[in-house]
């Protein structure tokens, strides 16, 4: 059966209900409602292949949720302006909302979600977020510069591989929010304003 946010659906495939779902990730949903007070959606529509379900969130966590140089609020100005790039509805909906919530700024996640270039960051960031772009439109042509120039922002080998790793993934969740026509909840528009 097909969930429902305002009398429109949140995904194109069918959405499994709660109830019929592997205790393991009924489990993992039920925390993440606990914790927000809702249910994000792309848990729900990403539930339809519950195998591939996990392999995302076990992805997910390991990237976002690692501990290393980048902070919260830069892994997720990578997720958001790679995802306004490749015109993701739902993830710079949601995690601008969580943008907000790290960065305690509210302008932020729409600057980088329409124009990372024209966002009041710093050069740091602005290189940073370069070579996420660079990753998720160009990846063929990353080369030794790239690495120097980030170097020279002080970001170390593992900081690029976090920035890559992330750009890469949200690159594959743009896709997958952009197939199934995810929608994303209205609670997260209102989040951090």
């Amino acid at each position: 059966m097909s969930q429902q946010t305002n009398n429109k659906s949140i995904s194109r495939f069918p959405v499994p209900e709660l109830n019929a779902l592997p205790d393991d990730l009924r489990t993992l949903i039920l925390t993440v409602q606990e914790k927000t007070g809702f249910i994000p959606n792309v848990f729900l529509v990403l539930a339809h292949r519950p195998d591939e379900c996990r392999a995302f969130f076990a992805m997910h966590d390991a990237l976002m949720l690692r501990q290393g140089n980048l902070s919260k609020a830069e892994k997720e100005m990578v997720v958001v302006t790679v995802s306004g790039g490749n015109e993701c509805h739902y993830c710079v909906v949601a995690h601008g909302a969580i943008l907000r919530i790290v960065a305690k700024n509210s302008l932020l996640a729409d600057q980088l979600a329409i124009n990372y270039r024209k966002a009041d960051i710093t050069p740091r960031q602005r290189a940073m977020l370069d070579f996420a772009v660079k990753v998720s439109r160009d990846s063929a042509t990353i080369g030794d510069e790239d690495f120097e120039s980030l170097h020279s922002y002080g970001f170390d080998d593992e900081d690029i591989w976090d920035i890559g790793a992330i750009s890469a993934f949200f690159c594959l969740s743009n896709r997958m929010a952009n197939l199934t026509s995810m929608r994303p909840n209205e609670e997260f528009y209102a989040m951090a304003r």
